[in-house]
């Protein structure tokens, strides 16, 4: 069993910057690719950024440029450097791990919103 837990979350101002953070723990596991992915209201949930246990990054094009994710292998934790955020970025986001032998797990989220 593996558990996440997001933190950094909150209420920002268009142009503004937020740093999330997942936190993984459990015993016993091997982490391949940490990823983060949002939801908005009314939408479904999508893919924000990856990154592997090598720390090859991948990002959606609508956060390319702004988002940076990153991980640090010996704490088990993902973080998510979002800069010049936009309303448009207001959404619930979920840190996924993907842990060797086991499958995907989820987080409970943490919610952003872009407002002036």
């Amino acid at each position: 069993q593996v558990q996440l837990v997001e933190s950094g979350g909150g209420l920002v101002r268009p142009g503004g910057s937020l740093r999330l953070s997942c936190a993984a723990s459990g015993s016993r596991f091997n982490i391949n690719v940490m990823a983060w992915y949002r939801q908005a209201p009314g939408n479904q949930r999508e893919l924000v950024a990856t990154v592997s246990s090598g720390g090859t990054t991948t990002y959606a094009d609508s956060v390319k440029g702004r988002f940076t994710i990153s991980r640090d292998n010996a704490k088990n934790m993902a973080y998510l450097q979002m800069n010049s955020l936009k309303p448009e970025d207001t959404a619930v986001y979920f840190c996924n791990a993907e842990v060797y032998g086991f499958g995907a797990y989820w987080g409970e989220g943490t919610l952003v919103t872009v407002s002036s």
